[in-house]
């Protein structure tokens, strides 16, 4: 299951992504209240999209949040990992964050290859969807 705050992540890039085509900044003040995302947890959302370059922002007047990349290059994998970490079930699978179950000697362990196959058809989606992709899903 997904974390409150990685849907609210998605649900704020996919508001920037809907509101890129008229070129201008997006207040976080506005994705919270069109999103009904409380403010001050959006900020530190948003705080860490932009240091991990998924976002950028500007002070001032004319400030405001845009997407560093390209909505189609914007995977939710990529999310759910800044947002959550690991998305294998369990830390003997996880390729980004392996480590050994306690209590288990994984050259035995029967319930290992199940969880494999879980974490490899979770990445298939995630990967194969993009911020693009939901955006335009929703369009139809």
């Amino acid at each position: 299951m997904i974390s409150n705050k990685c849907k609210y992540a998605i649900k704020a890039l996919l508001y920037i992504a809907d509101q890129a085509e008229d070129d201008r900044p997006v207040l976080s003040s506005e994705i919270a209240a069109n999103q009904k995302i409380p403010k001050k947890f959006l900020e530190s959302i948003l705080r860490e999209l932009r240091n991990n370059m998924i976002l950028s922002s500007r002070r001032g007047r004319a400030g405001g949040y845009t997407l560093l990349k390209d909505p189609k290059e914007i995977c939710l994998t990529d999310i759910v990992r800044i947002m959550d970490g690991p998305i294998a079930m369990l830390p003997c699978v996880s390729l980004n964050y392996y480590s050994s179950c306690d209590q288990c000697d994984e050259s035995n362990c029967r319930i290992k290859g199940v969880f494999e196959e879980v974490r490899d058809r979770t990445l298939e989606v995630l990967t194969g969807t993009t911020i693009y992709s939901i955006s335009k899903q929703q369009q139809h």
